[in-house]
């Protein structure tokens, strides 16, 4: 499995804001990644996800790697932000924008 923790490793670092959801944006395939996706696309920035569905083996070794049992899973900058709970509720407060805009500047965006 050391092939599944390199990918995870890379996606993490090659992507300033990464999601591991069930589904995609467009069509999240669970309640928790629906609103989690909510507050992130909210925020205006463009991010990157991946479908946790269409890799198993990421879904499996993701929860070992980030100590994190379930999904979806916010990662900035490399970090765990957590689950549906803390995103929206760092989104309801007003924390979360300012963290996804250090991480995507205006600038940078496509």
């Amino acid at each position: 499995m050391t092939d599944t923790l390199d990918v995870i490793k890379q996606q993490i670092g090659d992507n300033p804001v990464l999601l591991y959801m069930k589904g995609s944006p467009n069509q999240p395939m669970c309640g928790f990644s629906a609103q989690t996706v909510q507050a992130v696309m909210s925020c205006g920035r463009r991010f990157a996800f991946v479908d946790i569905l269409q890799n198993p083996d990421i879904r499996a070794e993701l929860p070992k790697y980030a100590n994190w049992p379930t999904f979806p899973q916010l990662w900035i900058n490399g970090e765990l932000v957590g689950g549906c709970d803390i995103v929206t509720d760092m989104h309801a407060k007003g924390q979360l924008q300012p963290l996804i805009e250090a991480a995507v500047p205006a600038d940078e965006e496509e």
